[in-house]
């Protein structure tokens, strides 16, 4: 009989550990899904693929340590219930990060290209030949952006500053440094900036570009922001530049 019941709970100990081995795999197939493209092991479909797989896996493993959780707390036997715990928050959790970026790419138009004048979009120059071959052309592509963009992020406009337009270029560069960016090229007299931002995970690009004009009573700084690859940005050009012209309005 207790030969028995030691069997029985070891035979629960296994199921709360496999599940968090479960979690533990969709831990990594999510952490691995960005180096491995970055690196060009595989291209970005398979990418994007693992992160919908590890939503699957995650959820298998929180299952799995649910199960033992349950087993366990019938039997009476919590040695194994921090195993069984730590799977179905670990599996949840790494369920949950491609799960919520799916739900934010919802709430916002698939667009990749924000600017704060989309009558006239500051154009890349030194950058153009850095985007050959990118997925996404150079271009701006007109009304039809332009529209889904005043919809959705209707505060985007540009920054009208009381300074001469060299004192507004000199900020404006100060303020694209100060995110870190990548400065391409910087041309005063034409009061152009261009920029590339490199995301840590996956290494996507996202190239700006930055326009300082005179005008009657100042300055205006124009900001673009564009993906190079992906037909939605998630948000995340506006996220940049509405941090760029707090940094640039702070100064």
């Amino acid at each position: 009989m207790g030969d028995a019941v030691a069997e029985g709970g070891r035979q629960r100990s296994k199921i709360a550990l496999l599940g968090l081995a479960v979690a533990i795999v969709a831990a990594l197939v999510l952490v691995a899904a960005g180096p491995g493209y970055r690196v060009q092991l595989w291209g970005l479909g398979v990418g994007f693929a693992m992160l919908r797989w590890a939503v699957y896996i995650g959820l298998a493993g929180a299952a799995v340590s649910l199960a033992g959780a349950v087993a366990v707390l019938i039997q009476r036997n919590a040695k194994s219930l921090p195993l069984a715990l730590a799977g179905i928050i670990l599996g949840i959790a790494i369920a949950n990060i491609p799960y919520s970026w799916r739900e934010a790419a919802r709430e916002v138009p698939a667009i990749h290209d924000i600017t704060t004048d989309t009558a006239d979009p500051p154009a890349f120059v030194a950058i153009l030949p850095l985007r050959a071959g990118a997925p996404n052309p150079p271009g701006y592509a007109g009304r039809a952006v332009a529209v889904q963009q005043d919809r959705a992020y209707p505060d985007i406009g540009p920054a009208l500053l009381a300074v001469a337009p060299i004192t507004a270029y000199e900020r404006a560069l100060a303020a694209a440094r100060g995110q870190g960016w990548e400065i391409v090229a910087a041309a005063p007299d034409e009061g152009r900036i261009e920029a590339s931002d490199t995301s840590f995970w996956f290494g996507f690009v996202d190239d700006v570009v930055i326009r300082v004009t005179l005008t009657g009573e100042g300055s205006r700084v124009d900001i673009r922001s564009k993906s190079r690859v992906g037909g939605s940005d998630v948000g995340i050009n506006a996220k940049r530049i509405r941090a760029f012209l707090a940094e640039l309005q702070g100064g």
